[in-house]
């Protein structure tokens, strides 16, 4: 039964003209025509209607592509600045602590040496700062006590003058008193003198004999 039904549908390909065939070829070689004709006037198309709106299409790519660059400068620039920002804060805060710590230090080696210089005996910033007010306070009151004298100073040079010239005049007359002055250094000469004239005398003298009892 099943090599009947095979012979049977065999036998109408078969039994096929020729005729029938061409006929089919024709109808799909026309087909393939039709879709190849479509497909260049569908590429016409778009080539004419990009050339069309081509300037266009260009126009708004550009725009596009410079809002989106702004947009990501924008972006790209606070978070820049954010960064700057958060940096700067952090070096401000390391740096006021590097500050306190230093004058903290400061201070304590100020101290440490002012202890060893109060115990050597040596005087302190405020030592000095007293002595030199205090040295400020004593020229203000020299310069001012040196001030008044210096206005009296010529009166007083006046009467000096004055006074020492009957002096001089009075002191004169006690030259003579260089005559004793003369004699008293005369004096241990004549001495001297008057030792040897004896001691000559002495040896001139005649020796006597001693008595005998």
């Amino acid at each position: 039964m099943a090599k009947l039904k095979k012979s049977s549908r065999k036998s109408p390909s078969a039994a096929a003209s020729p005729a029938d065939l061409q006929a089919k070829a024709e109808q799909l070689s026309r087909g393939l025509a039709e879709s190849a004709q479509q497909i260049w006037l569908a590429g016409v198309g778009a080539f004419q209607r990009a050339q069309h709106e081509g300037s266009k299409l260009f126009d708004t790519l550009v725009k596009e592509g410079a809002g989106f660059e702004t947009a990501t400068r924008k972006a790209a620039t606070g978070h820049v600045d954010a960064v700057r920002d958060a940096v700067e804060e952090r070096v401000g805060s390391v740096r006021e602590r590097a500050v306190d710590t230093w004058d903290r230090l400061e201070k304590v080696f100020e101290e440490r040496v002012q202890r060893a210089l109060t115990r050597l005996g040596v005087p302190g910033r405020e030592d000095l700062a007293e002595l030199s007010a205090r040295v400020d306070a004593l020229t203000r009151a020299v310069k001012q006590r040196g001030a008044l004298p210096a206005a009296a100073k010529p009166a007083s040079a006046a009467t000096k003058k004055k006074a020492s010239t009957p002096a001089k005049k009075a002191a004169k007359p006690a030259k003579p008193a260089k005559a004793p002055l003369a004699e008293a250094k005369a004096a241990p000469r004549r001495r001297k003198a008057a030792a040897p004239a004896k001691v000559r005398k002495a040896a001139l003298a005649p020796i006597t004999a001693p008595e005998v009892p």
